[in-house]
């Protein structure tokens, strides 16, 4: 396994961005039409594939498209996964970052646009959580992409990224607390 520390030119792991308790709530809703199935959610697929979660990236890995970018952090509905999910997405780890839960490092932004950049797939092994992530996966992502998140005992979240959903996720971490437009200096480089 080949693991390197997300590269740190711009700076320390300290949290660039933090979920303010009133934006919680408006979090929880799904960003997007929800699929029990990879194999169905994947024929909708037309563009780069980014999975934040464990139980999302094992489903895309059993259903035999391994995703452009992951996400995972060992980690369910705040439990372990069991160990064959853990083997499973932690097999293709090749940035390891430190991102506390309900915030934003800058580490994990700039792992984000490094993912994007390689060639071949890319997984982010989280310490901390990676929730969020799907948030700046979707600004960072190119048009026509696919963002895919859990939500909880219901399945998985498909959003396409578009001009408007980039838009409405801007307007959402723009009520963040932190440094809002160091965060898009990042993401948007």
């Amino acid at each position: 396994m080949d693991r390197e520390p997300a590269d740190d030119r711009f700076g320390d792991d300290q949290p660039l961005l933090s979920l303010p308790d009133d934006l919680r709530s408006e979090l929880k809703e799904p960003m997007g039409p929800i699929e029990t199935d990879a194999e169905t959610l994947l024929e909708s697929v037309e563009g780069p594939l980014v999975a934040v979660g464990d139980v999302v990236t094992y489903h895309f890995l059993e259903a035999g498209r391994e995703p452009d970018v992951a996400f995972v952090d060992g980690r369910t509905k705040r439990t372990r996964v069991d160990e064959e999910i853990e083997r499973a997405v932690t097999e293709g780890v090749n940035l390891e970052v430190e991102n506390p839960p309900a915030e934003l490092t800058e580490e994990l932004l700039v792992a984000l646009r490094e993912a994007l950049e390689r060639e071949g797939p890319s997984t982010i092994l989280v310490d901390g959580e990676e929730d969020l992530a799907v948030l700046p996966a979707i600004i960072a992502a190119p048009e026509g992409a696919s963002v895919v998140y859990g939500q909880p005992d219901e399945g998985m979240v498909h959003v396409r990224v578009t001009g408007e959903v980039r838009a409405a996720v801007r307007g959402l971490l723009e009520r963040f607390e932190g440094d809002f437009e160091r965060a898009m200096e990042l993401l948007e480089a």
